[in-house]
C-alpha cells in the first residue's frame, strides 16, 4: 500500500462528487482526494438535460419527494454561490415546467397529480387547453389540458459541471483523472484505501460516488447502468420557453437557442450509443408536444448511463457493515437536480459525525444482508 495517505478519498467526479468535495472543502476538511476514471463531469452528468422538475414527476408525496423538493428550493443560492466563486452562470432558468395531457389517460393522471399537490399545498395551476396554448403558442392543437409548475425549473448542466470543476480548483483538494479504481482496501470491516490501476492509496475514509460504476469499483450493492439517449435540435427562433412535458417524454429550451429532446430508459449494459429506436422514440414524443419539431434540423445526439439502484432510489450514508465507507450514488435520474443537497447532507455527515435524518431512509443498509470481503 502506498505511504501516501489522504484524510478522504471520493470515488467519482461527476456532479456528486464535485458537490460533496466543494461542500466538504467549505467545511474545513483538509486532505481530500477526488479520483475519476475519465475526465470530470463527462459520464451521466454531462449527458442529463438539467430538468429539476420533482413535481412533474411525482405521483404521490414521500421522504423522497421531499428531498428532491428541499434540492430543487436550494438551487438559487447554490447557482448564486457558484458564480459569485467562479464567475459562471450556469443559466437557472425559472420559467416554470408545463406537463401536457392528449387522452382521456393522460387528462386522469394530471388531474390526480393536480389534486393530490394542491391538498399538500404545493404551487401548481391547472389550465385548459387554450390557456396553455396562449402560454406556448407551438404546443399542440390537440392538448385537452395542462398543469403548470412553477417552481420546477431547470439549469444548464454542463454549465453547472464547468463552474463546480472550477470551483474544486480553488479549494484545496487534490484530483486525479484517468484513474481507475478498481476496488475498495477493507481490514477487519474497515476502509483502509482503495486499489487504483497503479497502485493502493491509503485513506481514513472513502465516499463512493461513482454512478452507474459503483459496482465495478464495490460490488456488494446492485448499481446498474440505465442508458438515456437525448437529441438536441436548433430551432430560429426559439419554439418554447417552459420546459414541457408529456407523459411520454420532453422538450427542454436552452438560453442559447438549442432545445433538447429525451429520453429513454434503456437496460443495455455500458453500451453508450443513440440507436435508430431511440431517436425515433424520442422525436416522436416531442412531436407530439410541439409539431413544429418536424421542421427542425437535428444538431446532436448522445447517450449517457444513469445509475439505479435495485429500488430506484438513492443510495446515501454510512455503510454500517464496513466502517468510514460512505455511498453517495444511485441517483438515477435525479443527480443535477439532488446535486446540492447530496453534496450538504454527506458532508454535515462526515464532519458532524452523524447521520442527517434526511438521509436514513435512503442508507445503504437497506439492502442487508451485506456480504463482507
Amino acid at each position: 500500500m502506498s505511504n501516501r495517505g489522504h484524510n478522504i478519498i471520493i470515488v467519482g467526479g461527476g456532479v456528486i462528487g464535485l458537490s460533496i468535495a466543494r461542500a466538504l472543502a467549505f467545511r474545513g476538511v483538509n486532505d481530500i482526494c477526488l479520483l475519476e476514471r475519465s475526465s470530470l463531469g463527462t459520464e451521466a452528468s454531462y449527458a442529463a438535460a438539467g430538468m429539476l422538475a420533482p413535481q412533474a414527476e411525482a405521483d404521490s408525496r414521500d421522504e423522497f419527494f421531499d428531498l428532491l423538493c428541499q434540492s430543487r428550493d436550494l438551487y438559487p443560492a447554490f447557482a448564486s454561490a457558484l458564480q459569485e466563486e467562479t464567475g459562471i452562470d450556469i443559466e437557472l432558468d425559472q420559467t416554470g415546467t408545463l406537463y401536457l395531457a392528449f387522452s382521456e389517460h393522460d387528462q386522469a393522471e394530471i388531474d390526480q397529480r393536480h389534486d393530490w399537490q394542491t391538498r399538500a399545498g404545493l404551487p401548481v395551476e391547472k389550465m385548459s387547453s387554450s390557456d396553455a396554448r396562449l402560454l406556448e403558442p407551438n404546443i399542440a392543437a390537440n392538448v385537452s389540458g395542462a398543469l403548470r409548475f412553477p417552481k420546477d425549473i431547470q439549469v444548464e448542466n454542463r454549465r453547472l459541471l464547468n463552474a463546480l470543476i472550477s470551483s474544486v480548483a480553488q479549494l484545496d483538494i487534490e484530483v486525479r483523472t484517468g484513474i481507475n479504481v478498481e476496488g475498495i482496501h477493507i481490514e477487519k470491516n474497515r476502509v483502509t484505501g482503495v486499489r487504483t490501476s497503479e497502485e493502493t492509496l491509503h485513506c481514513q475514509k472513502v465516499i463512493l460516488a461513482a454512478g452507474a460504476w459503483t459496482s465495478i469499483v464495490h460490488p456488494i450493492i446492485r448499481v446498474e447502468p440505465v442508458r438515456g439517449q437525448m437529441v438536441c435540435l436548433n430551432p430560429k427562433p426559439q419554439l418554447t420557453r417552459h420546459v414541457i412535458y408529456s407523459p411520454r417524454g420532453y422538450i427542454v429550451p436552452r438560453q442559447d437557442g438549442r432545445l433538447l429532446a429525451g429520453s429513454t430508459s434503456e437496460h443495455a449494459g455500458f453500451v453508450k450509443e443513440v440507436t435508430a429506436a431511440g431517436l425515433t422514440s424520442i422525436l416522436s414524443n416531442a412531436i407530439e408536444i410541439c409539431p413544429a419539431v418536424a421542421t427542425l434540423a437535428v444538431s446532436d445526439l448522445w447517450a449517457g448511463m444513469r445509475p439505479k439502484a435495485p429500488d430506484g432510489l438513492p443510495v446515501l450514508g454510512p455503510c454500517g457493515e464496513i466502517d468510514r465507507l460512505i455511498y453517495a450514488t444511485g441517483h438515477y435520474r435525479n443527480g443535477i437536480l439532488l446535486a446540492p443537497i447530496t453534496g450538504e447532507l454527506i458532508a454535515k455527515t462526515i464532519v458532524q459525525e452523524t447521520l442527517q435524518p434526511a438521509l436514513t431512509p435512503f442508507s445503504p443498509d437497506r439492502f442487508r444482508p451485506l456480504a463482507v470481503s
